[in-house]
């Protein structure tokens, strides 16, 4: 499974400055009221709680202070080759710095191991512009004059993970794939639960196999009107809590066919399944809910569940 979103963030006056230098091939620390300067520098003074105002160029070489070698680089990582996460404290720094260093072997850096940084081909107000840090001293270079501070940053986060389902999950996504949907019932309340899971109210594990409906009653409902990116469908659409014929939990999907305004609470709704050949173990099998042609539940039918 993959969680990916890509965070954006405006940077504010200090870390938009400091990130602009990355950009322009230099390292800005914040001096903070003790007279100690720190890479990356504080938006606020711990000592004063006062915003930092003051941001002086520090050396882009340095000196390890601690280490640990990586053997095994994950995706998104600054090498994919092994290498050494090290803190490094900058000349004219009085606080460390966290990133990579490009070492050839665990034998080839140390604590006190002098490294330089290696800035990236090309830049654009990124940590990442520093690509990582390589043994060595740093040749005298020529920086351009400061440039504007960059306002806004985006990082691409992506977490990719295995997961080991349960015996009730098993027959619940084997049934997914045959077009059908089922619960299973807690033997202390007597609750469906879709998809099957310990019961949080009892604390038991699920029995009897139950199957459901893939009709059921529009619960609560959530208009999305906000853009963002990765979104699958143009804005507005509706994403519901769905109480499925024959369970006692709804489920979250979307509802469409319809205008997002004429969505409402009670509405009767029906599965959309996509076509036989796409099914998979997974509930993306169902493409949306839209709406069946049936009076709409009375409200006392899902009252709970609001």
């Amino acid at each position: 499974m993959t969680i990916a979103f890509d965070y954006t963030r405006s940077l504010g006056p200090v870390l938009g400055r400091f990130m602009a230098g990355l950009r322009d091939g230099r390292v800005l620390g914040g001096r903070t009221s003790d007279g100690r300067v720190h890479v990356p520098p504080l938006e606020f003074d711990p000592i004063t709680h006062e915003p930092v105002t003051e941001l002086v160029e520090v050396a882009p070489t340095g000196t390890v202070v601690s280490w640990t070698w990586n053997a095994r680089p994950l995706e998104g990582q600054p090498l994919d080759r092994p290498f050494a996460w090290a803190l490094i404290r900058l000349d004219g720094a009085d606080t460390t710095l966290l990133h990579a260093v490009d070492a050839a072997a665990p034998s080839t850096i140390k604590t006190g191991a002098r490294v330089r940084v290696r800035w990236a081909p090309v830049r654009a107000g990124h940590i990442t512009d520093i690509a990582c840090f390589e043994p060595g001293e740093a040749e005298r270079q020529e920086t351009p004059e400061p440039g504007p501070p960059v306002e806004i940053m985006t990082t691409p986060i992506r977490l990719h993970y295995r997961h080991t389902t349960s015996d009730e999950e098993d027959a619940y996504l084997r049934a997914l794939a045959e077009g059908r949907l089922i619960g299973q019932r807690c033997p202390a309340c007597r609750k469906v639960y879709v998809p099957p899971r310990v019961c949080p109210a009892d604390g038991v594990a699920p029995g009897e196999v139950v199957a459901v409906a893939d009709r059921g009653t529009v619960t609560t409902f959530c208009v999305v009107n906000v853009p963002f990116a990765g979104q699958r469908l143009p804005p507005p659409y509706v994403v519901a809590q769905v109480l499925l014929d024959g369970a006692d939990i709804p489920i979250p999907h979307l509802i469409l066919g319809l205008d997002a305004a004429s969505v409402r609470m009670g509405m009767r709704v029906v599965a959309v399944w996509r076509d036989r050949s796409a099914w998979t173990f997974t509930p993306e099998n169902i493409a949306h809910f839209e709406p069946a042609d049936e009076p709409d539940a009375p409200y006392e039918s899902y009252a709970e569940h609001q």
